[in-house]
């Protein structure tokens, strides 16, 4: 289907105007308007000796403008896009008996008509199946049963960015030592931010949805660090005070909404002991994610030293669920410290090219399509520069790792990114309400998620 986002070049080429395959035609010469008279440096300006000799001299900028900003948009680029379809999803949840775990759950429970979902989750292990020669239908343990499903639904998210420039500053900066096409210099930078936005939501810690005065986060994507999660982080996060629900965590009963509520379900935290003394336990559900945080976030001395052993232990984790990790997402230290560690028992990261695909439609290699990451057990490792680390350690610490099958994640896009333009040039002043122009980036979408357990986090890490 076309006009929709189906790799990062595709977003690329929405955001920035880009048709045909053809370079950044947007990036044209560009420069910063210098005026005479401005000296090139007050304190020992040559022409200062003479009189009026300073207006002679003007200071030129060059042509073409700089970034020394890191506006890198790796989490957006990695995440699968697909065209939003539908508002929800349908789940299962739980065996028909069995349980929900990854492995088949037995116990000492009767298998009836009439068990509840917790009894049939740890049925008795001569009562799974196997049934009595010509059984009658029906009669215990050879009983109807179903399983059990839900539904999860999710709605768009809007994010624009709007801006504006003068028709005096368009026109000057044609003049001079100007940028030319001032649209074309801002309309870029924007495109850029738009993009780092949304990438930064993508990696929006967790504890940010529970700050004093953050009212409205359920406007931005819903982030991963929040979506590959469980009740049992939550818990021990609000028991050392990560999450400031009512100013502190001993004042709440459970987590605020914007904490536990995801994709119209929620995840249950219940509070127990007494004030200074709370115990927050986390109800293991569909939900939960694999998270490692260690024993407890409480004191800096709960962070561990990252091992490969926690690392392996994360794959094999969500391998047993089912899951199958495609990439790992990590900050640049964190990427360090595991090259470290791979050269001490000299081991090397692997490299490999990653070509994107769509629909089973494999892109041919080459630098057009291609990129070389460093992998570790043949999974991509992408870097991210706003990856949060998730710790009351303040010394030394590693960034959060994410371990993703993104064939259960994506980004559901209902209108990919555009950018809108009006004003004086157009001939329609009136549509702005100023002498000039604005322009606006807009996207829509949302992150969804449609197996939790195949996710999987490593928090509370530090290097030594």
């Amino acid at each position: 289907m076309s006009g929709y986002i189906r790799t990062m070049k595709d977003l690329e080429a929405a955001t920035y105007g880009l048709r045909g395959e053809s370079g950044n035609a947007l990036l044209k010469a560009g420069g910063v308007v210098g005026g005479f008279g401005t000296p090139h440096d007050a304190s020992s300006n040559p022409f200062t000796a003479a009189a009026n000799l300073g207006d002679l001299y003007n200071l030129l900028y060059g042509q073409k403008v700089w970034s020394m900003l890191n506006q890198e948009v790796n989490p957006l680029s990695m995440i699968a896009k697909r065209p939003y379809t539908s508002s929800g999803w349908r789940v299962l949840k739980a065996r028909p008996m069995g349980g929900s775990g990854s492995a088949f759950g037995i116990g000492s429970n009767d298998v009836t008509k009439t068990m509840t979902s917790a009894q049939a989750a740890a049925p008795k292990p001569d009562q799974i199946g196997g049934q009595p020669e010509n059984a009658a239908l029906g009669t215990a343990p050879f009983t109807a049963m179903a399983p059990e499903y839900t539904k999860l639904h999710v709605s768009p998210k809007t994010i624009a960015h709007l801006f504006e420039f003068s028709e005096l500053g368009m026109e000057m900066a044609a003049i001079d030592d100007g940028v030319g096409d001032i649209r074309s210099i801002v309309r870029e930078d924007m495109g850029k931010l738009h993009a780092e936005v949304q990438s930064k939501m993508l990696l929006m810690p967790l504890e940010q949805y529970d700050q004093t005065g953050i009212t409205n986060m359920d406007r931005n994507y819903t982030s991963l660090m929040k979506i590959v999660s469980s009740a049992q982080e939550i818990g021990k996060m609000m028991e050392a005070d990560l999450l400031v629900t009512a100013g502190q965590n001993d004042d709440a009963t459970a987590p605020a909404a914007d904490v536990a509520n995801l994709f119209g379900s929620s995840r249950a935290v219940t509070k127990t002991g007494s004030s200074g003394a709370y115990v927050y336990t986390g109800t293991a559900s569909f939900l939960d994610a694999e998270v490692d945080f260690g024993g407890s976030y409480e004191t800096a001395a709960d962070a561990r030293v990252l091992t490969l052993s926690i690392l392996n232990d994360m794959i094999r984790r969500i391998r047993q669920n089912g899951g199958n990790p495609k990439v790992i997402l990590t900050g640049y230290d964190t990427i360090q410290h595991i090259s470290d560690l791979l050269q001490s028992q000299e081991r090397f990261m692997d490299r490999k090219e990653i070509v994107p695909t769509h629909n089973g439609v494999r892109g041919v290699k080459g630098a057009e399509v291609g990129f070389r990451v460093a992998t570790y057990y043949d999974i991509p490792i992408i870097p991210a520069k706003d990856m949060p680390t998730t710790s009351s350690n303040t010394t030394n610490t590693l960034s959060d790792i994410l371990v993703l099958d993104t064939d259960h994640l994506w980004l559901s896009v209902m209108k990919p990114t555009q950018y809108f333009e009006d004003g004086i040039t157009s001939g329609n002043p009136f549509g702005v309400g100023t002498l000039g122009n604005q322009g606006m980036y807009r996207t829509m979408g949302e992150t969804c998620c449609s197996f939790f357990k195949g996710q999987g986090k490593i928090t509370n890490l530090k290097s030594a």
